[in-house]
């Protein structure tokens, strides 16, 4: 799942992208009001995490702009400023939650599973094809009853192809789910990781999980 980190102070930024990474999140992080703007225009999110003293501007205007635009994904406010009037405004204006910092990155964790939780309470939790079985509110993925260690990034790579099983993908298409940007992608990373999922999850090479159309893509069997 892609979370969206608006913190200007660097080393909180650097903090929250690293925790909430080790935790199987995809994380952009940005400093500003304009970075922001420009990272929800070039692709979506399942929940942003949201600083209110920015540079160029106050974080709740941001959500209040968001909001009036029908942007309804899972906002957590994570803010220095911890009054009750405060909080009251950020909730009023379309926040999901609030936290003030100081915070446990347990608590973080625990909030935004929270907020995913409610977000996709309508949706699948639990995506399973051909074994393997993959949770997302807990993190976790097993092939035929067996726990499979993955990365963050892997179990991005794999929940996007659970979620369109038999589709045949283009390689746009999955790069802009689970990194960043995909102009910023090297042509062969995403070989790479296509590589270490079938090594992962591929037990019988005569019945393969994934297959590659040169020059297009991939497609989940």
């Amino acid at each position: 799942m892609k979370i969206l980190v608006i913190e200007d102070q660097r080393r909180l930024g650097q903090f929250l992208k690293k925790g909430l990474s080790e935790h199987a999140y995809t994380v952009t992080w940005v400093q500003t009001c304009a970075e922001a703007r420009d990272a929800l225009c070039e692709t979506g999110y399942d929940g942003i995490i949201l600083d209110l003293g920015l540079p160029d501007g106050d974080g709740l205007d941001l959500l209040r702009e968001w909001r009036k635009s029908g942007f309804n994904e899972p906002v957590l406010i994570l803010s220095a400023r911890d009054a009750v009037q405060d909080r009251v405004r950020g909730l009023d204006l379309g926040a999901d939650d609030y936290l003030s910092k100081p915070f446990s990155l347990e608590e973080l964790l625990a909030r935004i599973r929270s907020l995913l939780r409610r977000q996709v309470s309508t949706k699948e939790t639990v995506l399973e094809h051909r074994g393997i079985r993959l949770d997302l509110l807990a993190r976790t993925v097993t092939r035929n009853g067996e726990g499979v260690d993955m990365t963050s990034r892997e179990f991005a790579l794999l929940e996007v192809f659970l979620q369109n099983a038999g589709r045949v993908l283009p390689r746009t298409l999955i790069c802009e789910k689970i990194w960043e940007s995909h102009y910023d992608v090297d042509t062969n990373l995403l070989d790479v990781y296509m590589s270490r999922l079938r090594m992962k999850l591929e037990t019988d090479a005569a019945k393969p999980l994934f297959k590659t159309l040169r020059g297009v893509g991939y497609q989940l069997l």
